[in-house]
Order: C-alpha cells, then structure tokens, then sequence
C-alpha cells in the first residue's frame, strides 16, 4: 500500500513539473513601438513610396526640337528607380501644424524647381494654420490644376499626361487660402513666385484662384485659374516679360463603385513667347475611364489631344494625341503592380528616332512596381 501511494505520489509530483517551470518563466517582452507608430502617437503621420519600373520607347523620348517627348519616363530601353518620396506632417484640424516632402531620384530632377541636375528635391514644405472652415498654407506646395500629380500611386496610370507635363505647372512658393463653404464646395486663393520658381527670378507674383463642388453626389468639379507675369523662358529667366493666363477644370464621376470617368481640359497663354508683342496659346483635353474588376484588379484608359499652336511647349508647332491602356495588380495593400502600353501621334514629324530621323509617332511599353509605407 505504501509503495502504491509513493508511486502515485512521485507521477504526481513530476506531472506538475510543466506548470511549475511554466508559472516561473519570464514574461515575453513588450514589443517597441517603431518610429512610425511613436510619431504616429503624437499626431505626426509618416508615409511615401517606392517607385521602380521598366521602360521601353520606340523613339528617343525627345521631339526634333530637343525638347523632351515624355515627362519621367524618358529611357528607352532601362530599368528604372523612378523616385524614392518621403512625407512627414502634422495637419491638425485646429491650429498650426506642417507638412514636408522629400524626393529623390531622377523624377525629381524633372520637377526640381532648381532646375535640371538635382536628384533631390523639396516637393512640398509649408507651415499649416486651420481655424474652423479656414485653412491656411505657406511654404512651397503642388498645383492646383490638373487631373494628375507627382505622387505616382495617386494616378490611373503610369506615364503621365501630355497636360501634365506640358500644359500645367508642377508646384509653387507662396501661400494658399482655403476655405470650406460647406460639406459641397470649397474656394481657394493664393499668390505665389510663378510656375515652378522657388525663388521669384521677375518680381512679380501669381494669383490663384480655385474651387471644388459637388453639385451631385457621383460628380466632383473642380476648376481654377493662375495669371501673372512670367518670362518667356520661365525656367532660365530669361526673354520678355508677359502675363501668362491658364484655366483649368477637372470633372470627376464615380458612375458605380467601380466604374469612374474623369475630363481634364486646359487653356493657357503666354505673352511676349517668341517674339516681342506674340501670344503663344496652348490648350489640351484629357480624358479617363477606370473600372475595378475586384479589389485586386483594375484597368485604366486615358485618351488626349494637346495643341501647341505657337511650339512654345513642345518646341515644334504642332496637334499631338496619346492614348493609354494600364492594367494594375494591387496584391497586398502596400503593393500596386502596373503593366502599360502607349501610343503617341503628331500631325507633325516630330518625334525624334534612334537612327537621327523624323517620324510623327512613338510607342511605349512599361512595367511599375510601386511599394507604399
């Protein structure tokens, strides 16, 4: 009987060695917090992307005049790292915060308000005041024209818009009013050192003036207009001074949750462009059709006509249209995956060819790999 009680004595004992020894192990270590979610605690957001791609251009990428023919994709035969963009801000609703954005990369060299030969680039940096309905900016911040934007993820496609990059500014130093009406428009204001002039090379300044409505609910509008005296070469700083004018107006429809359109159109002029007392006119329509096949899988179509009637955008006098067709895979939420073909037509020969001729079309292939954090 006591051998009986000491065997069963010694299993029990031993059984209740696992909880024993699990009762006096360490606690696991609380997890640290990364500098995203630390920021993130006190009201600063952190976020950008990486842009990489493939290119291929039947031609150079440059009309005849040497003017570029494309606005980043400008390889014809390369793997790419297009940009590498950083966002840090603090935008309360109430009170002051700020906003900084940082590129690197070739594709900031094209949109670097310096001018060419920087890979890096301030694409925005204000100081930002909200009271209410009020909002207030000043530093340096995008353009309010146009249907697309630098940040690669927030368009359809992959190459850009012939107005986008020929018809439109890319940013502006100065500062913006914006004022909300109600949950259906918004007006917005500013005066700024020009188009895409960080420093003010003429002494004197732009005004802007914009607004967004919803008349109905599946359409958003959203127009505005920029005037103000600007060089003929704005860029250099150099030829006559005249007063340059662009309007510019965006409807978006959202026809169903996954079908959208969207109709860009811009009217611009320049005075003193080529000569003294010549008004250089340039205008263009863009349009757009996006349909998700699921959450995963969407497909975008982009079709427009630019008119440069002076060659004072493009360097050569002449009507060019481009159609788009972009298929994008969209695997994980910080991934987007974009496969794109693309055909360029002038009534003019004025792409330029590898093999030094003129011929009036390009096409264009490109994959797009694009990772948000």
């Amino acid at each position: 009987m006591n051998k009986v009680t000491n065997t069963l004595f010694t299993i029990s004992l031993l059984a209740s060695v696992p909880a024993f020894a699990a009762e006096e192990k360490m606690p696991d270590k609380p997890g640290v917090p990364s500098l995203g979610q630390i920021m993130g605690a006190s009201g600063v957001n952190v976020s950008g992307y990486i842009d990489t791609s493939y290119t291929y251009l039947s031609g150079t990428g440059a009309f005849t005049g040497g003017v570029a023919n494309r606005v980043f994709d400008t390889t014809r035969n390369n793997f790419n790292l297009q940009m590498i963009d950083v966002t840090v801000s603090k935008l309360p609703s109430n009170g002051f915060g700020g906003l900084v954005n940082l590129n690197f990369g070739p594709d900031a060299d094209v949109v670097a308000a310096a001018g060419p030969g920087n890979t890096k680039e301030v694409q925005q940096a204000y100081v930002h005041y909200a009271n209410g309905p009020l909002m207030v900016i000043a530093g340096k911040f995008v353009t309010m024209a146009g249907a697309e934007v630098i940040k690669s993820p927030s368009n359809l496609n992959f190459s850009r818009s012939i107005l986008f990059g020929y018809a439109i500014p890319f940013a502006h130093t100065g500062a913006r009013m914006t004022y909300t009406v109600s949950d259906k428009l918004s007006l917005m204001a500013g005066i700024n050192n020009g188009w895409d002039a960080q420093k003010d090379n003429n002494q004197n300044k732009t005004l802007e003036v914009g607004f967004s409505a919803i008349p109905v609910k599946p359409l958003l509008l959203a127009g505005s207009l920029h005037s103000g005296r600007e060089y003929a070469n704005n860029a250099m700083g150099t030829g006559d001074l005249g007063l340059r004018n662009l309007v510019d107006l965006v409807a978006t429809y959202n026809a169903t949750d996954a079908l959208s359109f969207i109709l860009n159109y811009d009217y611009a002029t320049q005075e003193n462009a080529v000569t003294l007392g010549e008004k250089a006119k340039w205008w263009g329509v863009a349009g757009y059709a996006n349909y998700k096949f699921s959450d995963t899988w969407r497909v975008a179509l982009r079709a427009e006509t630019f008119d440069d009637k002076n060659g004072y955008r493009t360097g050569v006098t002449q009507k060019w249209d481009e159609a788009t067709l972009t298929l994008a895979h969209i695997p994980t939420e910080n991934v987007e995956l974009r496969a794109e073909v693309r055909a360029d037509k002038s009534d003019k020969k004025s792409f330029l060819k590898s093999d030094g001729t003129a011929t009036d079309n390009q096409t264009s292939v490109a994959l797009q790999a694009i990772y948000k954090f």
